[in-house]
């Protein structure tokens, strides 16, 4: 399955793709290809995506990794096989500004944020040692 399958899966129930959509296609993709090939799947979907919409500068591959990674410790304790119900709970995964409680704005605006990995500057992820 594709990233283009995966975004026809999540928007043959929506109207827009907005960021619960995204962490449906995110979920989707982690329960398919575990985490590491999720975070592969999603990035280069967004990155064509961007590329193609003429914004290539969109794209931000901490972003996109974090979310995967979030999307996907969350998916790990979890043993639905239903989006709804995951996303009802996990509601901090509905919220856009998540990654705020781990990095600085300034941190995932920054070049290196947006080409490559940056750790979280204000605070572990879950998963981390602190």
């Amino acid at each position: 399955m594709t990233f283009t399958d995966l975004m026809g899966e999540v928007m043959a129930t929506a109207d827009r793709f907005g960021h619960r959509q995204h962490v449906h296609l995110t979920w989707l993709a982690v329960r398919r290809y575990g985490t590491a090939g999720a975070v592969e799947v999603v990035s280069d979907g967004i990155r064509q995506t961007a590329r193609y919409a003429g914004a290539p500068q969109k794209y931000n591959a901490t972003v996109s990794r974090a979310w995967v990674e979030l999307v996907g410790h969350h998916a790990d304790e979890s043993e639905t096989t239903d989006f709804d119900a995951f996303a009802a709970r996990n509601p901090a995964l509905l919220d856009k500004r998540l990654l705020t409680r781990f990095y600085r704005p300034a941190t995932l605006a920054g070049a290196p944020a947006r080409t490559g990995w940056v750790e979280p500057d204000l605070t572990p992820f879950p998963w981390q040692p602190r």
